[in-house]
């Protein structure tokens, strides 16, 4: 069978398990979620290198529906992500906002010395995307006892730390402040995470901050 052939079939089945799965997963106990989630996963996967989907015969209805379903599990999704950053010491720190179309990636740092702890945050673009203001010396935002447990932000008040404008030129920022494609395209696999977390440790390092770094995490905004 020809791999044209195979896309072809493959969807076929994906389609189906789509119109048959709304009904079933209704009656199915919740207990059973993360493999109906992976199945999923691997379908749309599937679906996606068939090209030209759904079926030409499928009805405005039935498409409808099936974008109502993804929308609203994409923002279930969403907001389940966002949660990795969420309880980090210290507990006094408000929740730093996710920039749209970039990340956040996050650590804490726990200085036995000083006995303070600090949190980190440091805001990446997208690619095609750049931040309203310089960053080029200021790779990060933070937050502890010595900033009264607020973000030292560059913006007014709040929990904004950085916008990530669209631009065909990326010039506001540090090198390692931007991803290769997108957020989640990096979140994907575990070794463009590792590079990030091993490069913001090294930025901090190199402005002298030292101690127990824990807690990291990779948050992205809404693309």
């Amino acid at each position: 069978m020809a791999l044209k052939e195979t896309l072809i079939w493959l969807c076929s089945l994906a389609v189906l398990f789509f119109s048959a799965a709304s009904h079933e997963t209704v009656l199915q106990d919740c207990s059973s979620k993360a493999q109906l989630l992976d199945r999923l996963s691997a379908d749309l996967k599937v679906v996606v290198e068939c090209g030209e989907i759904p079926p030409s015969d499928w009805s405005p209805q039935r498409t409808a529906s099936l974008l109502l379903s993804m929308r609203n599990l994409t923002e279930t999704l969403h907001k389940h992500q966002l949660n990795e950053c969420r309880g980090a010491e210290p507990e006094q720190c408000p929740e730093a906002e996710v920039p749209d179309n970039g990340g956040l990636a996050c650590v804490t740092v726990a200085d036995k010395q000083r006995n303070t702890t600090t949190r980190y945050c440091k805001p990446l673009c997208n690619h095609g995307f750049d931040f309203g203001f310089l960053r080029r010396s200021r790779l990060y935002d933070e937050c502890g006892a010595q900033t009264r447990f607020k973000w030292n932000t560059q913006y007014v008040g709040g929990n904004k730390l950085a916008v990530c404008n669209e631009t065909p030129i990326q010039i506001s920022g540090a090198e390692t402040a931007y991803f290769p494609k997108d957020c989640m395209t990096s979140k994907e696999s575990s070794e463009p995470v590792n590079t990030i977390e091993s490069d913001f440790i090294a930025e901090l390092k190199k402005e002298g901050i030292e101690g127990e770094m824990k807690s990291f995490c990779l948050v992205c905004g809404r693309s």
